[in-house]
């Protein structure tokens, strides 16, 4: 009581609970009351220079006066204990800094030590210098004031004498000067420890502290220099004289490089001629000569084709060389056997695996003799259209088989075979096949073989023959041993041991493998790992895959082998070389494919403009079938493209807008369809997105396994494009007796038929003698007043004609009909 009877008012806390209205407002007039109690939460702020609580956590939170309201005593320990965590934190944290502090500046005195060490060297060797340049001088200096006081008068010799004592004078200047700046900078460093873990701009510039140190051949240079100065003379340093490879086209920076110049400098002269280019721009070998002239350097000139002088043929030594295999090639006409008689050497099944029954691949083996030899064989096909498929297996070869059916003779590609064999200059053993067969004549195969220069044993000549049968077997051992006593008079070498070099038979891009090379290796040792070129590809052995499929390691000479692991698909013929370098490989590729490229550009364009629109001209009358060809392997797209070279006369030409290799794909079906072409699949397929799209779109796409159903329905459909043949059979003639004029119709020529029948739907000519005069239809043909369809020989009759009116007594009227015919391409 005594506190309210003091005047004094009861302490409590402000900020309670403060209830109050709020009045809401809604549509239609309504509104609403709302009771709001507004609490408000006290915040405790120590006084600056409050005295921290003795007692640490347990004193401030047993003190209730000190503690905020609201908060308990566990509360307020937890806060005390982060209080103090935050402390010791920031200690700790304060100590490491001065710690890192204390270790960069003891790193930036030692550095500071280490750049007055090198800079007291560096005066210390040219104050060495200078002292030594002074006391020559000096010596010179006496020498000289000696030899004129022995020719010059006696007062003179103080002045000579005192010359050279003043002379060392102000070379003691600099010295003091840069005691001096190096006081300085011992002073500032000293003082400035504010910006002493900073780099200013003037630091840098002048290669302080932090900066850009001076490089050693900066320093090995200013010392040159001070030498050179102190000798009493400037030398100009030597010019060094380089040979600079120059290329047909070269980079300017590139060029600067060779003559380890500045590029600067180069680019200087090159505007100083005229040329304003910059360092990256390509330039001509003549303008680069000049300017290697101008730097006063030596030129080699060298061509892009020197990539490939890494891969010249290299000549063997005799004693490095070893016995190989014979590679035999099998030629003759389609269906004499040649696929056959193989199986039979082999005793497998190759023909059942071709369409058709007919060979349509080079297939390469190998066949074990009984006796140990081995045998690598070659089968070509005989169809027409593989005329480069037996090029090159004939000359890859080192001994040709040709197959002749004994119930067939001599045939067109039998004769090319012979033709191939003599160009690759082989020799030949001639297989009459089918000696089983009733029908056998081989001694008119022999007489036949006559005409072609090719003169058997038997009829004394050197080439020998064997009767044999695929069927039966029989003469299959005499064939492999006229194989083995051939092979043994050509002594085939070769040595395996160098880089591998061989032939590409066939190639193929593999949807699982990608693309996919046969080769046949002729030199060396293929193995894999090994880097290659191959025509316009590179790449290197993933894998080797022989004639079994089976996996091997390497491939040694004769040996055909798959090759996986090219970065694209070959040409057939296309020959493999092994490189030492994939930089190499890829060098050569790429110069082989731009100089194809230049090639074939220069082969489509026309030369003059007269050219071109001579070409232009020939080619509107010309109707063309663009197809698309799409096969499974080169050699096949090859034959295909070759074959369809061939059809077509001066009218109707076939144009293969495209050939590849692989499965139909998007690219070709939209291709077909913007050029309106047909799709020739050739033992491919087209993939799904390939063949909705063609289906979408309206492209046709054909597939066939045999190239004779290709080349036949292509054929047609070439002389589809053929304008029917139209041929005139004359029907009948006329004589005009007497021109009448009838109205509404014009003159009617009154006819008598002398010969054959006039037939109203026919074609007429009007002759005045002897000379045609009009060509046209007739407007009416009447007999009497009736209209009729034909009129017979010796009647009379009305004739009237289409859009002419010039008829005359005696004229005479020919009678023909058209017929048109279509025709076809041979």
């Amino acid at each position: 009581m005594s506190d309210t009877t003091d005047g004094k008012k009861t302490l409590g806390l402000r900020g309670g609970a403060r209830p109050g209205n709020v009045k809401q407002s809604f549509s239609h007039g309504r509104t609403k009351n709302v009771v709001v109690e507004t609490k408000r939460k006290r915040v405790v702020v120590p006084k600056p220079g409050a005295a921290k609580p003795a007692g640490g956590p347990a004193a401030a939170g047993g003190d209730p006066s000190r503690r905020p309201a609201g908060i308990t005593d566990a509360e307020m320990e937890r806060r005390m204990k982060a209080l103090q965590a935050a402390k010791s934190r920031e200690v700790e944290e304060a100590a490491q800094r001065e710690a890192d502090e204390k270790a960069r500046e003891e790193e930036r005195e030692r550095r500071r030590a280490e750049i007055e060490a090198k800079e007291r060297e560096e005066k210390e060797r040219e104050e060495s210098l200078k002292a030594k340049a002074e006391e020559d001088a000096r010596k010179a200096a006496e020498a000289a004031a000696a030899a004129q006081a022995a020719s010059a008068p006696a007062p003179s010799e103080p002045t000579a004498a005192r010359t050279p004592s003043n002379r060392p004078a102000p070379a003691q200047t600099p010295r003091k000067t840069d005691r001096d700046r190096e006081e300085t900078n011992k002073r500032n460093k000293g003082t400035d420890n504010r910006r002493s873990g900073k780099l200013t701009l003037n630091q840098a510039l002048s290669g302080g502290e932090g900066g850009r140190q001076r490089s050693m051949a900066a320093m090995k240079r200013k010392q040159e220099r001070a030498r050179q100065k102190a000798m009493g003379g400037t030398v100009e340093r030597e010019k060094v004289t380089r040979t600079v490879a120059l290329p047909e086209a070269i980079v300017v920076s590139e060029l600067a490089n060779r003559m380890a110049e500045r590029v600067g400098d180069v680019v200087k002269s090159l505007m100083q001629m005229g040329l304003m280019v910059t360092q990256n721009e390509t330039i001509d070998a003549d303008t680069a000569e000049l300017i290697i002239e101008e730097f006063g350097h030596n030129i080699q000139r060298v061509s892009d084709a020197d990539v490939e002088d890494v891969i010249k043929e290299i000549e063997d030594d005799a004693a490095d060389l070893l016995p190989r295999p014979p590679v035999i090639t099998i030629m003759g006409h389609v269906d004499h056997g040649k696929t056959s008689l193989l199986d039979a050497i082999r005793d497998a099944k190759v023909v059942a695996g071709e369409a058709g029954g007919i060979t349509q691949h080079i297939g390469a083996y190998q066949v074990k003799t009984d006796g140990g030899a081995l045998l690598s064989f070659l089968d070509t096909p005989g169809h027409a259209a593989f005329t480069s498929m037996r090029s090159r297996g004939a000359q890859v070869t080192d001994i040709v088989v040709l197959v002749v059916a004994a119930d067939d003779a001599v045939m067109p590609q039998t004769i090319e075979a012979i033709a191939h064999a003599k160009a690759a200059k082989v020799p030949m053993i001639v297989a009459i096949n089918k000696i089983d067969k009733p029908a056998a004549n081989p001694d008119k195969v022999r007489t036949d073989l006559l005409q072609h220069e090719v003169i058997v044993e038997k009829m004394s000549g050197e080439v020998q023959d064997v009767e044999v049968s695929a069927i039966s077997g029989q003469g299959l051992d005499d064939l492999l041993e006229a194989i083995a006593l051939q092979s043994e008079l050509l002594e085939l070498k070769a040595n395996p041991n160098r880089a591998a070099q061989g032939a590409v038979i066939e190639a193929q891009l593999d949807v699982g493998r990608g693309p996919v090379a046969t080769v046949l290796i002729q030199n060396g040792t293929l193995r894999q790992g090994d880097i290659f070129v191959v025509g316009e590809q590179y790449g290197k052995v993933r894998a080797l895959i022989n004639d079994k499929g089976e996996r091997v390691k390497e491939a040694g000479p004769s040996v055909p082998v798959e090759v996986l692991g090219l970065n694209g698909t070959p040409e057939a013929g296309d020959v493999l070389n092994v490189t030492e370098t994939e930089a190499q490989a890829r060098e050569i590729a790429e110069y082989r494919a731009n100089a194809a490229k230049d090639k074939r550009a220069a082969a489509g364009a026309a030369t003059t403009l007269e050219q071109l629109m001579a070409n232009a001209k020939a080619d509107e009358d010309v109707s063309e079938l663009p197809i698309l060809v799409k096969a499974d392997v080169q050699g096949s797209a090859e034959a295909i493209v070759q074959a369809m070279e061939k059809i077509g006369n001066d009218e109707v030409r076939v144009r293969v807008l495209h050939s590849g290799v692989g499965a139909i794909t998007e690219t070709d079906v939209g291709l077909a369809e913007a050029s309106g072409a047909p799709i020739m699949g050739f033992n491919v397929r087209a993939n799904a997105s390939a063949r909705n799209t063609a289906n979408q779109k309206g492209v046709e796409i054909r597939y066939y396994s045999v190239i004779y159903d290709l080349v036949d329905d292509v054929k047609a459909a070439a002389s589809g494009l053929l304008s029917n043949e139209i041929r005139e059979t004359f029907i009948g003639y006329a004589e005009i007796k007497e021109v009448f004029k009838v109205s509404n119709v014009g003159k009617v020529a009154g006819c008598l038929v002398t010969e054959g029948v006039a037939r109203r739907s026919a074609g007429v000519r009007l002759l005045r003698d002897n000379v045609v005069i009009h060509e046209g239809t007739l407007k009416t043909l009447k007999r009497f007043k009736d209209e009729v369809a034909e009129v017979q020989s010796g009647q009379e009759c009305g004739m009237a004609f289409e859009n002419y009116d010039d008829i005359r007594p005696k004229d005479v009227i020919e009678i023909f009909e058209r017929e048109e015919i279509s025709r076809s391409l041979d």
